[in-house]
């Protein structure tokens, strides 16, 4: 006897979490390739899954997709509605991005009920958690989304900024000129990086990473800017100058040696309009060191 889609979910993920090395799965719910309800069962069906599958972002790449609160709550209930009396299980749903999306009142990612102004999209509702870009025929079903990011999102894109909501992101570009194997290097060179000088604020998740230009990218984009209590001078140049550092002072050579040369300032004086260069470091060199060795 053949097992149930649900059983099948199960096996599949005992394949994935077999290795000690997995500690959690991003898991896209959509019913582009299975019916939703068939994965979410398999979910349910998991031993403790409270422990690794408590939430999922479900995405909106449906036919039609899912871009209002109303078709998102529907989802969200028949989501719901498949899974047993006891599961905890929380499907966190996502509105999909498009050209005419608007920020206005009347089209607002959540609706403004049952709230107060102040508190945030996400928690308005408790349904919508983030809002996802698919260029257009980047995937599956993902023909009616953006094809005109700058132009015609930016006011919807501002207004997530102003309610924290984060822009979940499938980076590739779409041109046919474009070698597909670069076409997620091409999104972060013409997308990603004037989207971020444009918003700072915004919080993005690029999604499925392929290429070492996005791992460096997003390196790149530490939170909150400058930190002052990395900083000091000489300024570390390029990686593979950081590179040869490290196998020249790994080499077991005698002509390079330890010197933490730990410069403490005072807060003020670091975290100032022209800080001190300068990284206090003897609490926790040895210990940085051990992690190069």
């Amino acid at each position: 006897m053949f097992p149930s889609y649900g059983e099948q979910v199960v096996d599949a993920f005992k394949i994935l979490t077999f290795d000690d090395m997995v500690k959690a799965l991003l898991v896209n719910i959509f019913g582009g390739i299975m019916k939703c309800d068939v994965v979410v069962v398999g979910l349910s069906m998991l031993p403790n899954s409270a422990n690794h599958f408590g939430r999922a972002i479900v995405k909106p790449n449906l036919k039609p997709p899912v871009t209002t609160t109303t078709a998102a709550m529907a989802y969200r209930e028949s989501i719901l509605k498949a899974l047993p009396e006891n599961s905890d299980f929380t499907p966190l749903k996502t509105l999909y991005l498009t050209d005419k999306t608007s920020p206005e009142r009347s089209n607002l990612p959540i609706p403004w009920l049952h709230c107060s102004h102040s508190r945030s999209i996400s928690e308005r509702s408790g349904v919508v958690f983030a809002v996802k870009l698919y260029p257009a025929g980047a995937t599956t079903n993902s023909q009616d989304d953006v094809t005109d990011l700058f132009g015609k999102c930016l006011p919807v894109i501002g207004e997530m900024v102003e309610q924290n909501m984060p822009l979940l992101v499938h980076g590739e570009v779409t041109d046919p000129a474009v070698d597909i194997f670069d076409h997620e290097k091409v999104f972060i060179d013409t997308v990603l990086i004037p989207l971020i000088k444009k918003l700072p604020q915004l919080k993005v998740v690029m999604e499925h990473i392929t290429m070492l230009d996005a791992v460096k990218f997003i390196k790149s984009c530490s939170e909150g800017g400058l930190q002052p209590h990395n900083y000091c001078l000489p300024v570390l140049k390029r990686e593979i100058h950081r590179q040869a550092i490290v196998s020249a002072v790994t080499s077991g050579s005698k002509q390079f040696f330890l010197g933490t040369d730990s410069a403490p300032h005072e807060r003020s004086r670091k975290e100032c309009p022209c800080g001190c260069a300068g990284i206090y470091n003897a609490p926790v060199s040895l210990a940085v060191y051990a992690k190069v060795f």
